[in-house]
């Protein structure tokens, strides 16, 4: 008789976290979590990342604020929310209870507020860690820390000198130079590297001639931009020491896979939650199954086993070409 199939060990570490599997719920698309309560087993997540939470209450940017693209979906949100007070007062209590771990992921206008909203939300008993959100592209000032290497660095420093608990920093793609970004984030104190947050991207209704959200660009996520995820997140995992959460489009566990294989110790799930709320369960039953079937007995085998494509140096004419 065959014995039974051992079910592989999907632990994920993360630095100073241990993520009972690497699927977690990026900020924005999952709210505060109480919204998916009843869709979505919470307990069967690696972790949730709340929505953005801000030193003010934010109302956030015009309607329309959602507009879809082909594989993708723009969005122009502007960091609505409750501020951090009323988020420690009302909504975090109740995530608590959700049975797996929370992140919350917060931003400020400059290092001095992410310090202060890493002492404040670092002092909130049951926070596992906290996402820096460095990059949101529709907000006013949203990526200034995200595209300069110095702001980065400073932000993080000042959020990681200000609490014990484990900072991550949210990283934009909107950058010429990836690398340079996470390594100041390394340099800083991050315990983690968080990307990709969205691309900029635009849409025009051709009637109207104006933008199809309230502001003239939005932040694009879905299907479309996971390739250029893959890719910066590989550049990335192969400049630091740190660990990295991808995120880009993933709706599928062979997508989750790609990330995994380049590097990633853990993978984030959004836009494919508006579809499916439950893909992100069924993601990390995929990536189980995955693992049972190529005979591999925790998902640490798995991560980072890319096997890279030989760098050819193109020559003269007449010269030997090297590999």
């Amino acid at each position: 008789m065959t014995p039974a199939a051992v079910r592989p060990d999907l632990t994920a570490p993360f630095g100073p976290l241990t993520l009972r599997n690497p699927v977690v719920a990026v900020s924005g698309t999952f709210a505060y979590g109480d919204e998916y309560d009843g869709l979505v087993p919470l307990a069967a997540l690696g972790a949730i990342i709340t929505k953005t939470v801000t030193v003010l209450p934010r109302a956030g940017n015009p309607p329309p604020r959602l507009a879809e693209t082909p594989c993708g979906l723009l969005n122009s949100i502007g960091l609505t929310n409750v501020g951090y007070r009323e988020f420690l007062r009302k909504k975090l209590p109740a995530l608590l209870d959700c049975g797996t771990q929370v992140i919350v992921n917060v931003a400020g206008k400059d290092a001095a507020e992410f310090g202060l909203l890493a002492r404040e939300v670092g002092a909130a008993a049951g926070v596992a860690a906290i996402e820096l959100n460095l990059s949101c592209p529709n907000v006013s000032g949203g990526m200034d820390c995200a595209t300069d290497p110095d702001a980065t660095e400073e932000a993080v420093r000042r959020a990681a000198g200000a609490t014990r608990v484990p900072i991550i920093a949210k990283l934009s793609p909107n950058v010429t130079d990836i690398v340079s970004i996470a390594r100041a984030a390394e340099r800083g104190g991050a315990s983690g590297i968080s990307l990709i947050n969205t691309l900029v991207g635009m849409s025009v209704d051709v009637a109207t001639r104006r933008s199809k959200l309230g502001t003239n660009t939005g932040g694009l996520s879905g299907p479309a931009i996971r390739p250029v995820a893959v890719a910066q997140t590989w550049k990335v995992v192969r400049a630091v020491t740190i660990p990295v959460l991808g995120t880009g489009g993933i709706a599928t566990a062979r997508d989750a896979l790609e990330f995994l294989i380049v590097g990633a110790s853990a993978v984030g799930v959004g836009t494919a939650t508006f579809r499916d709320p439950g893909a992100m369960p069924a993601i990390a039953s995929g990536i189980e199954a995955h693992l049972v079937a190529e005979g591999l007995a925790r998902l640490t085998d798995i991560v980072g086993s890319y096997v890279e494509a030989p760098v050819v140096t193109h020559t003269a004419p007449g010269e030997k070409e090297t590999t």
